[in-house]
Formats: structure tokens, sequence, C-alpha cells
């Protein structure tokens, strides 16, 4: 049986979301237009609203609707220790702990020569002007425990060391190739309290 042109289409862009393959794409595509239609509408006028008001917050780069977000403008934090993640949804993970009181900082991606993914991609010279102006005391490296995400946690320890600022990165629990969305609350919160020490 041949599908729509349309149809495929549809396919194909939902298959470019993380986790997604051919058959969760088809699944979901018979799902919202011919079993739930009203529910493609509702998904489709969210995502439309988010994409207009949704913004990144000046400071530390999470979603929000406002010029700075909730957490850095909240009086409750501790704005003087910063966690460097790579994505928001990584924020979100660390949140469900309810360990970590600080700010954050979202990179957006790690280093990654390779694919022409240098500073300049992942909001680096953004990070160095805040260290740079003394904004925090501490920096808390959170990144994935790949080959990149190693490779940016410590050139961004070096970052902070060279403005005398101390730098500490997640270790206990996290898998090599562990991505931080994918690790239970448990895991994330013992790893914060178990964080190594970076200063040189």
């Amino acid at each position: 049986m041949e599908h729509s042109k349309l149809f495929i289409k549809l396919i194909d862009s939902l298959k470019r979301m993380p986790g997604v393959g051919s058959r969760s794409a088809q699944r979901m595509a018979f799902f919202m237009l011919d079993k739930e239609p009203k529910v493609a509408k509702l998904i489709s006028d969210n995502i439309q609203q988010c994409l207009e008001v949704l913004k990144n917050c000046q400071q530390c780069n999470i979603l929000t609707e406002a010029n700075i977000c909730d957490i850095c403008s909240s009086l409750k934090r501790d704005n003087k220790t910063v966690c460097i993640v790579e994505s928001p949804s990584n924020v979100i993970a660390i949140e469900n702990t309810g360990v970590y009181k600080g700010v954050y900082f979202v990179l957006k991606g790690v280093l990654n020569p390779m694919d022409g993914i240098g500073p300049d991609e992942i909001n680096l010279p953004k990070l160095e002007t805040l260290l740079k102006g003394k904004l925090f005391k501490e920096v808390i490296l959170a990144l994935s425990s790949t080959v990149e995400g190693e490779a940016t946690s410590y050139y961004i320890a070096n970052m902070a060391n060279q403005y005398g600022l101390k730098s500490s990165k997640i270790a206990h629990g996290i898998p090599m190739g562990g991505e931080l969305e994918y690790i239970d609350a448990q895991t994330i919160s013992t790893a914060l309290t178990h964080r190594l020490n970076l200063d040189k």
C-alpha cells in the first residue's frame, strides 16, 4: 500500500525527533490524523505558540517567556554557583532531583571539531564573558560522559581556572557515554553531591 506524499512527508518529519524511528513515526502519524485529529490540532497549536512566544533567557539560555528566566531571577537561588549543561532538558533532569539550588548555563551542544562545532557554536564566548566578569564563584560541569562532553568539560574548567574560579565535574554514578536527560534522578543527585574538583 502506498501512502500519500503528504503522509510520508509527515512521517519523515516525525523521524527527525530524537529516539523516533520509522515505526514510531508511522504510529504517531496514524494516531494524530486518523484516530485523534483534535490531539494533532492541539499539538500543532501548542508548537506554533511556543515558536512565537518562547525565547532563550538572556543570561542562561533556558527557554522562557521572559527576557530572564524564573531560575535566574529567583532570589531563592544561589546565583554564585553555575551548573553548565548541554541542553534545556538537562536542566529539567537536575531540577527533578531537588538537590541543586544554584543557577544554570545551557551550552546547546558540546565541542565537536569533526562536525564543525567549535566554541562559537555552543555559546562559550558568552560563558567566558560571565566567568571573566566574576559573576560566579563556582562552576559545576554536568555534561554527558562522552568523549566530546569530557573534552568540553576540561575546556571550560581551564577557562574557569584562568579567572580564578572553583570548578568541579559530576562523576559518581554517571556511566561513560551516558546522556544526562536519560539518567534517573537519584543517580544525578549522587553525582552532584560527589562531584570531582577540577581546580589546578
